[in-house]
């Protein structure tokens, strides 16, 4: 047989909860949830959690009182842990092929080519490989476009007869139409509820109702994404690979707080180090941005006392200058209302374009960029962590109470240093 190119889907089964139990065996075989932030509520849950009946999103303040009942282990979310464990993944993937397109934490798209049963072998290595040198299960769709290689992974999670490796073509056409037509065209990549009740008015039901409507008449009722959509899931490709995802429309720093703040001096810490950390993304990305929005808000759980201020500012030029950002975010501060329990805040810094594109009048350079002060910041961050460094109020120490609340966060066992493992040998 030829030997066609073809595109692999691998994904981490529950991330988030393989990731823990990658340092902490004890867990395998339990129900295991991982809480969103300040300990909020479930956002991954282990197959064991879900035979509890445990919903996503199901608030941890519900689930407390019959955890102990449950057996049921709640995590905080260990983010330092999530990303070196994803990227140790992403980097073992990339030996299997020049070809690959790092989708989000937990998966990747890589083009590959062989024969059916070499395809079936290289997804088989590739599963191995991952969870003997990283500690986390995958499994791999194989297919000829990249909507089609998401069906095959869901498929072959959900199936163990495919051993967590599943070849498209190498399924009789019988069992895939089979499969196409019990499932509901909401598991789709790419659509949602609003577009599903759309689908259906139109008789759209099911994956393989969808993969026999004419193209043509799905873009002039919907869009050329979706009819994209269709010609994927027909074979032909559409959506190509792409070698980074940045997010180059903008770039949101926004988190809860575990103590509400009250005051504008606190607010002003706050914007202070999303600013810096806006500054250093940037930099990172070789991106500068035209216009900041700061906002903030308080608890939609508090129906007394609403404040939820936010402003705009135009930048007087392209920039990724941590001072110019933070003084940006500032402008936020004559909207605070003093005494208001602000629950939540953040930064929007948007209209971004590559660094150097345009070349500012030298009356207008800026003494910050020439030096590299965002650069410098995030070099010293990715060295020393986060918090080794500051500008005026974002280099304060002195435990700011809005940091996040992780009351069960595990060891991060692998980005701090007095959090290694310990291994004692008999």
């Amino acid at each position: 047989m030829r030997r066609m190119p073809q595109i692999a889907h691998v994904d981490v089964n529950c991330f988030y909860a393989s990731a823990e139990r990658a340092f902490n065996p004890s867990l395998e075989g339990r129900p295991v949830i991982v809480l969103s932030n300040n300990d909020g509520c479930a956002v991954t849950r282990s197959p064991e959690a879900k035979a509890l009946g445990i919903a996503m999103g199901e608030p941890w303040f519900k689930l407390a009182p019959r955890a102990r009942e449950w057996g049921l282990v709640a995590l905080s979310s260990n983010y330092e842990l999530y990303g070196d464990i994803s990227a140790r993944v992403m980097e073992l993937l990339g030996r299997y092929s020049a070809w690959l397109e790092v989708y989000s934490i937990d998966e990747a798209f890589l083009g590959v080519k062989g024969t059916p049963d070499e395809l079936r072998a290289l997804g088989r290595d590739m599963k191995a490989a991952v969870r003997r040198n990283v500690g986390v299960p995958v499994c791999v769709g194989i297919g000829p476009t990249k909507t089609i290689s998401k069906l095959a992974n869901k498929w072959a999670k959900n199936n163990p007869a495919f051993g967590g490796v599943c070849h498209w073509d190498s399924v009789p056409a019988a069992e895939r139409e089979g499969l196409m037509r019990r499932l509901s065209v909401i598991e789709v990549w790419g659509v949602a509820t609003r577009l599903t009740k759309r689908l259906n008015a139109l008789g759209i039901h099911s994956i393989l109702d969808l993969s026999r409507a004419d193209p043509v008449m799905i873009r002039d009722r919907f869009s050329v994404v979706m009819m994209r959509t269709v010609l994927e899931l027909q074979g032909t490709p559409c959506i190509p690979m792409e070698e980074e995802r940045i997010g180059r429309d903008q770039l949101i720093f926004s988190r809860s707080f575990a103590t509400p703040i009250t005051t504008a001096a606190g607010i002003r810490q706050v914007m202070s180090v999303y600013g810096q950390q806006a500054s250093a993304r940037l930099a990172k990305h070789g991106l500068q941005a035209k216009v900041l929005t700061a906002f903030a808000g308080t608890s939609h759980f508090n129906p007394n006392n609403t404040s939820y201020p936010s402003v705009s500012v135009a930048l007087p030029m392209p920039t990724a200058d941590p001072v110019l950002l933070t003084k940006a975010a500032h402008a936020l501060l004559p909207r605070i209302v003093e005494g208001i329990r602000y629950a939540r805040a953040g930064i929007m810094v948007t209209d971004l374009c590559p660094t150097g594109n345009q070349a500012p009048l030298s009356l207008f350079e800026n003494p910050h960029e020439e030096r590299h002060v965002g650069t410098l910041l995030e070099d010293i961050t990715r060295r020393y962590g986060r918090g080794s460094i500051g500008l005026g109020h974002g280099g304060i120490r002195g435990g700011p109470d809005w940091t996040m609340k992780r009351d069960m966060l595990s060891p991060r066992y692998t980005t701090h240093w007095d959090e290694l493992p310990l291994v004692k040998a008999a």
